[in-house]
């Protein structure tokens, strides 16, 4: 556009203008490439911090690589902390035990040996106790991790629907703006005979039509949007999900590290037949030091499990300490789950400390059948609370040689301990905003049934104690899942393949789902869904690649906020786009009056309309963007998913603002052609009502819910700025006499301004009183 308004008027010999507005096109250009060069960049030094460290051995020598650099074949050490960096069989292992919930979904980490079926090492996992030497088999797109990612290419992702309707209406606008120019060219050039004129009258006609405008405010406003959501600790891959995010009904939620804060606390402890609540424990700090000192002595010293930094916490809280020497770890296996460690004191009295699967206990202390029941009436009490329990038992020993297995110890039964992965604080109210808003909020989990309806209970979602365990949902065709999911808001023992499912039964309700996830196997369902919603600190490379969405905090409050941000750019975007259909239509108006009455002077030229678009331009991007949020953003339901980001109700209204500003302009006109006889003069005292009147409209159009002096009070900078830049250049084109002779105008007189103003005054009144009678009825 700037390159044809510059060959233009060199053409008529203006190359003054000409060259200042080829100057601003080589500006933009080397804007852009600078930009653009920086982002490259940034990348590359993302991409070099991101790789994982692995130790390997080649040529039988150490060696610390980056992840992306094993090759199969390779020897791996893994110890307690690293992450795998590629599928392995393991070759050796020491009491070894594998994160795998990114792969799986399972929060509980599995024990690893060298049995078939247990001695296999997946690519993203993490070591959390023991280590091993194991042997590379795959890598890359090999891996499990690798051929779950190429799975994703099967899964399309359509464009939403503000690009698809902006592509249509911006090829049905370009179609009639080429069709009203040539006829404007045509019209002139019968009724005025210039031909020179016709052409420039044409090409304004064309700048005033096309809504050029549309792309660039998108294009800022959703990379402003990218920088806000940033600023509340979350990362957009797609800048396109953020105007989704306004109009998302279901929120799909796992539980552990998103609801929940992934930090196990231990919440009670079951000694001496008495219960002991976390609240109370330095009071009864005699009754429990036994029960703690146990599972102390029965965890590692330096433990990765959460499970056993939360018993470490607990036994420094308390205080306890002990110089006790370690003897003999026996670990977890698949056939007992208990660990036991023989520790000998000072006076070298042996002693084996014990903990595990309750069930696991009850055999190695040999209880008998009433004892049994009693502690599983415990047991069931603390489960109804959604807490995770574990047994502790111990023995003395008097033998000097230590048996091969710890089933040959004469366990005493201790007590039980009682873990809470607390819910996140702030999730109750997050939880509270969504029900307000209308969003459905479903927590699916691989936790046990009872554990996910007291957490969904204790966060207040709706029909908590209703769930729908994995195994229910195998034996459920898709219609039966698409009724019952509309009630359902906690899905339970969930393995991720299932989450895929879900959504594809909400989608297919006509739903708008965002969902989370961060295992391997999440990243099907979290590219599928509206918006994929990936966690920064545990998720998985696929994970993100396949999300629109990364929480770098993990938090559930965050997605809120994001919805909320989400909603307050698609009413702020929505405001943008409306302001500039009114804005064009008394641009299009004071265009093609002058062609069809040719004793109308010519009131807007080119350089006229490129003084609006600068006006234009920033304030739609910059103004519109910054603008606060509406009130009561969060009380009013999710957008409908048939509703039209241009809808014929927005159009019409944003068309009447315009042609209301038009009626301004013209009155305007008629009032002061009999004062004025200047041509000049009238063109400027024309152009400034314009300009007034874009101000005012501005104002009206910032907000649906506040009235002009409430958006004024606010003091958006942005606001300000722009309208004491807007004026300052009007009044310099005016008073300076070379812009005058640049946009053929002439001084009018400060009484005649002052008229203008008030005209534009009472259009900001009569907007801002049918704003006030459209509020009362809504």
């Amino acid at each position: 556009l700037l390159i044809s308004c510059a060959t233009v008027y060199m053409l008529i010999g203006n190359y003054n203008e000409g060259a200042l507005l080829l100057g601003s096109v080589f500006v933009i250009i080397y804007i852009t490439f600078y930009q653009n060069r920086k982002t490259e960049k940034a990348l590359e030094s993302l991409r070099q911090l991101s790789s994982p460290r692995a130790m390997v051995f080649r040529d039988g020598l150490p060696t610390r690589i980056a992840g992306r650099e094993v090759l199969p074949g390779d020897k791996l050490l893994l110890n307690e902390g690293d992450r795998v960096p590629a599928d392995a069989l393991l070759l050796q292992s020491a009491h070894l035990s594998v994160d795998e919930s990114l792969i799986t979904g399972e929060s509980l980490p599995v024990s690893k040996s060298l049995d078939e079926g247990c001695n296999v090492l997946y690519s993203g996992t993490l070591v959390v106790q023991g280590s091993a030497f194991a042997k590379v088999t795959n890598t890359g797109l090999n891996s499990e991790m690798g051929k779950l990612g190429q799975s994703l290419k099967t899964i399309e992702q359509t464009p939403t629907k503000l690009q698809m309707e902006m592509k249509l209406l911006i090829r049905n606008l370009f179609l009639i703006g080429v069709l009203i120019s040539a006829v404007v060219v045509v019209f002139f050039y019968i009724s005025r005979g210039d031909f020179l004129r016709s052409l420039l009258n044409g090409l304004s006609a064309a700048m005033a039509i096309l809504p050029e405008e549309f792309p660039v405010v998108l294009t800022v406003f959703l990379a402003l949007g990218v920088w806000r959501l940033s600023k509340k600790n979350i990362l957009t891959r797609l800048p396109a999900a953020i105007e989704t995010l306004g109009s998302a009904s279901v929120l799909c939620s796992d539980k552990t590290g998103t609801i929940t804060q992934n930090k196990m606390a231990i919440k009670s402890l079951y000694t001496h037949e008495r219960t002991f609540l976390h609240d109370h424990f330095d009071q009864h700090k005699n009754d429990i030091s036994e029960i703690v000192k146990v599972l102390f002595h029965a965890s590692m010293p330096d433990p990765v499990d959460p499970m056993e930094i939360a018993i470490h916490a607990t036994y420094h809280q308390l205080g306890l300490n002990s110089s006790d020497q370690l003897l003999r770890t026996y670990p977890f296996s698949k056939q007992l789950f208990a660990m036991t460690s023989v520790l000998e004191d000072a006076k070298a009295n042996k002693c084996a400390y014990c903990k595990g699967a309750p069930e696991a206990l009850f055999e190695l202390c040999q209880l008998s059948e009433s004892d049994i029941q009693h502690y599983k009436q415990q047991m069931n009490a603390f489960a109804d609370n959604g807490y995770r329990v574990l047994a502790a038992a111990k023995a003395r020993l008097e033998l000097q040689e230590l048996p091969d297995f710890q089933t040959e110890f004469q366990f005493e039964f201790i007590g039980l301990v009682a873990f809470e992965d607390p819910i996140r604080p702030e999730v109750p109210a997050a939880i509270q905003d969504c029900k307000s808003a209308g969003i459905k909020v479903i927590m699916i989990t691989g936790d046990y049934a009872q554990t996910a309806k007291s957490i969904a209970a204790q966060i207040g979602l709706e029909n908590a104690h209703a769930c729908i365990t994995g195994d229910e949902l195998k034996h459920l065709s898709a219609i039966e899942l698409q009724e019952k999911i509309k009630d359902i808001r906690v899905f339970a023992r969930i393995v991720p393949e299932q989450k895929l499912v879900i959504i594809n039964a909400l989608k297919a309700n006509g739903e708008i789902v965002a969902m989370t996830g961060d295992g391997v196997n999440d990243a099907p369902a979290l590219k599928a869904a509206d918006i994929g919603v990936s966690m920064g600190l545990k998720g998985t490379d696929v994970a993100r690649e396949a999300s629109a969405l990364v929480l770098l905090d993990d938090h559930f409050a965050s997605i809120v906020s994001a919805i909320r941000s989400g909603r307050k750019i698609f009413d702020n975007l929505q405001k943008a786009m409306s302001y500039i259909i009114a804005i064009h239509m008394p641009i299009i108006g004071l265009v093609l009056l002058p062609a069809i009455f040719s004793s109308m002077p010519i009131l807007l030229m080119p350089m006229h309309i490129v003084f609006m678009e600068l006006i234009i331009d920033p304030v739609c991007s910059v103004v519109f963007e910054s603008e606060q949020e509406e009130l009561g953003i969060m009380l009013r339901p999710p957008r409908s998913n048939s509703d039209r980001f241009f809808g014929w109700k927005n159009i019409l209204s944003s068309i009447l603002k315009g042609l209301g500003l038009l009626m301004l302009v013209l009155l305007v006109y008629y009032f002061a052609k009999d004062q004025v006889n200047n041509e000049a003069a009238l063109r400027a005292i024309v152009f400034s009502a314009f300009v007034f009147g874009n101000v005012f409209l501005i104002v009206n159009t910032l907000s649906k819910t506040r009235t002009w002096i409430d958006i004024l009070k606010e003091r958006n900078r942005s606001v300000l700025i722009m309208f004491s830049l807007a004026f300052m250049l009007l009044f310099l084109t005016l008073k300076v006499p070379y812009l005058q002779s640049v946009f053929s105008f002439e001084f009018p007189g400060y009484r005649v301004l002052l008229m203008v103003f008030v005209f534009a005054l009472i259009m900001l009144l009569i907007l801002e009183l049918i704003k006030r009678i459209q509020n009362r009825k809504v």
